[in-house]
């Protein structure tokens, strides 16, 4: 029987949907390669507040690490029995602090809201006379609209427990990872190739350290600054100093928004006691302000972490701008970590090419 010569033929070709077509490979790769980038941009834009957060627990975990590094050279016990005194004789600081000054800092706080409500005040009255502001009757309408609005209210509440959440969350990260710290690191180290993880451990503790030593640096401006403060301050016989000295150091942690908001506080106090007050307390900021951001701050860097001035505030301003109050916080730690690792991946390509 001969052979139907009308049969179809069949094509053996690779369709240009399989996957065993070698083009079609390729451009897939470039298409999972480039849907893959895009996608993990929009994770970060998405995801940004509670990556800011994970970040702000690693910020806190560096502090207690500093803390056990410190005591471990003089106490040689385990590193949780470190960790639990450096956590206890913080919160006993804390507590002891407010203890033999809670009344005196009550009523400070409490007289410090009046004198500010008081100030601000005068200071809408004054604008008001130069026209700068709206009328009297406008304002006191403006200010009733304002004050009756309970969406507002609602959202400024809604605002406050959002912050507290996340301020509890960050210190229960950074506890968790100060406890074991290289358990996080050996499923960091997990993640990644492993001809690459001797290097990417050396990072990882190089980042570790300048974290340490930015983060001491901070707490160490923050404490004489706090403390110059409130010493000036009171021998100037400007009102509620010790309050103050405690606002300016804490604020002292935001950087250049804290130093202005506690230096209009500052300010505000010093003219509610009167003229020569309100000036000597214009004094004392500049003088203070001046001898931190002139000797102490580089002193601290030189001794801890070599960051240009201007590539710090340019990143304080880029991160304040997106990512809020937080990010701000957090800008010298990220500009401390970007640095360790755009340097230490020139030092690899530099071993590379030898």
């Amino acid at each position: 029987m001969s052979e139907d010569t009308t049969a179809p033929k069949i094509v053996t070709e690779p369709a240009p949907n399989e996957l065993r077509d070698p083009v079609v490979r390729q451009e897939l790769k470039r298409a999972t390669v480039w849907l893959g980038l895009a996608g993990a941009i929009a994770l970060v834009v998405l995801l940004i507040q509670p990556l800011l957060i994970i970040f702000g627990g690693l910020v806190f975990a560096s502090m207690l690490d500093g803390g056990v590094r410190l005591l471990g050279r003089v106490l040689p016990i385990g590193r949780s029995w470190r960790l639990a005194i450096v956590v206890v004789l913080t919160v006993l600081f804390i507590a002891l602090v407010f203890y033999l000054t809670g009344a005196g800092i009550t009523q400070q706080f409490e007289q410090l809201r009046s004198t500010l409500t008081t100030q601000a005040t005068k200071l809408i009255a004054w604008a008001s006379e130069k026209g700068i502001m709206p009328g009297k009757a406008d304002l006191n309408g403006i200010m009733q609209q304002a004050l009756g609005s309970f969406g507002k209210i609602t959202s400024y509440l809604g605002i406050a427990f959002g912050a507290l959440a996340s301020l509890i969350m960050v210190l229960v990260i950074g506890l968790f990872i100060a406890m074991e710290p290289r358990l996080y690191e050996g499923g960091l180290q997990w993640m990644v190739p492993s001809d690459q993880r001797k290097r990417f451990s050396g990072t990882i503790e190089q980042m570790a350290t300048t974290m340490r030593r930015l983060l001491a640096g901070r707490l160490f401006g923050m404490a004489i600054e706090g403390v110059m403060t409130g010493v000036a301050l009171a021998i100037a016989g400007v009102p509620m100093a010790l309050v103050l000295g405690i606002i300016t150091g804490i604020l002292a942690f935001i950087p250049n928004i804290g130093a202005i908001t506690s230096g209009i506080i500052m300010i505000a106090v010093g003219f509610s006691a009167g003229m020569n007050t309100g000036l000597a307390a214009i004094g004392i900021y500049i003088f203070i302000q001046g001898l931190d951001g002139y000797v102490v701050i580089p002193m601290v860097a030189k001794r801890t972490v070599d960051l240009p001035p201007a590539l710090t505030l340019s990143m304080q301003i880029l991160a304040g701008t997106l990512f809020g109050i937080l990010g701000l916080t957090l800008a010298d730690p990220m500009t401390a970590m970007i640095k360790v690792a755009l340097e230490r991946s020139s030092e690899a390509e530099g071993d590379a090419e030898a």
